[in-house]
């Protein structure tokens, strides 16, 4: 490991970022460099505008994987190159505002049916019983489930925060059969490769998961470990659960990351009271006209 990949790798972790943003992070300062065939620290501001056209131009990336790209290079020059951070010009682009799609309850049923396998199908009916991201799924321990105040405790979430998320009965059956099958001792869903010593699965696992059974399905929507969580918060706002619940739940910090929920739920778009229901205007019982009047 290169002293500066070092440096990056300890301030990252000084600031508790979770392992897969360490992850990404590290990997765009190494694509960074290795565009240019450079040390990053011997880089200035005009590589990082070259770099940044190169991703949008030649390698047409998403929007999503650009800004994550950025905020890395910005955390390097910043954060470890200690570079003034005036100097950094790296312009975010701007994100098109697009509502997530989700599933359906029946296509949910669907999918955790179509699961490939009988581990598979507890990942799934996990993700979707409590609304988890899928980060947050891989490192839970079997004492998080707690079944005398049927919580599940979700431990240092995304930004370093605790909660607890409602454990349903019918989830309890599930993951008690699980834990008589497959006897994880610290972590609720282990992985098993290299050595013995249990650590937690990769989020590639879930993921996996998650892709083959929408496949299995027949799902042709762009299914995700994520679109299971927005599906669990979009159902229970559909049931009656208020937003700030759900923002809770959630784990989210401002309540208008929540009322995105309120764009995708059905009920509450189809019980709004539309005010042309009530415009006084005759013969609305009638075919209307098409034909332009005298004049237009």
């Amino acid at each position: 490991m290169t002293y500066l990949r070092k440096r990056m790798l300890e301030e990252l972790q000084r600031r508790n970022y979770s392992s897969e943003t360490i992850r990404s992070y590290l990997f765009a300062v190494k694509d960074f460099a290795t565009y240019f065939m450079k040390r990053p620290d011997q880089l200035g501001q005009e590589q990082l505008r070259q770099y940044q056209l190169h991703l949008l131009n030649d390698r047409k990336l998403t929007v999503e994987t650009i800004v994550g790209r950025i905020a890395a290079l910005r955390f390097f020059f910043v954060k470890v190159l200690r570079r003034p951070y005036r100097q950094i010009d790296l312009v975010y682009p701007k994100r098109p505002e697009r509502l997530p799609v989700i599933l359906s309850e029946k296509e949910v049923a669907r999918l955790i049916e179509s699961a490939s396998t009988s581990y598979h199908r507890v990942i799934l009916m996990t993700l979707y019983g409590t609304g988890l991201r899928r980060e947050e799924l891989c490192r839970l321990k079997v004492t998080d489930v707690d079944s005398q105040r049927m919580v599940i405790h979700v431990r240092q979430g995304k930004g370093g925060r605790d909660r607890d998320v409602p454990l349903s009965p019918r989830l309890l059956d599930v993951l008690r059969a699980y834990w008589k099958w497959r006897k994880p001792k610290l972590y609720l869903f282990p992985s098993y490769y290299g050595a013995r010593q249990e650590k937690p699965i990769c989020s590639h696992t879930v993921w996996n998961a998650v892709s083959v059974a929408a496949k299995r399905a027949g799902i042709r929507k762009k299914v995700s470990p994520h679109l299971l969580r927005h599906s669990w918060a979009t159902h229970l706002l559909e049931r009656g659960t208020d937003l700030k619940t759900i923002q809770v739940l959630l784990g989210h910090v401002d309540l208008e990351a929540t009322t995105i929920y309120l764009h995708l739920s059905q009920h509450h778009i189809q019980a709004v009271n539309n005010p042309i229901e009530a415009l006084p205007i005759s013969g609305l019982g009638a075919k209307p006209s098409l034909r332009p009047r005298k004049g237009e």
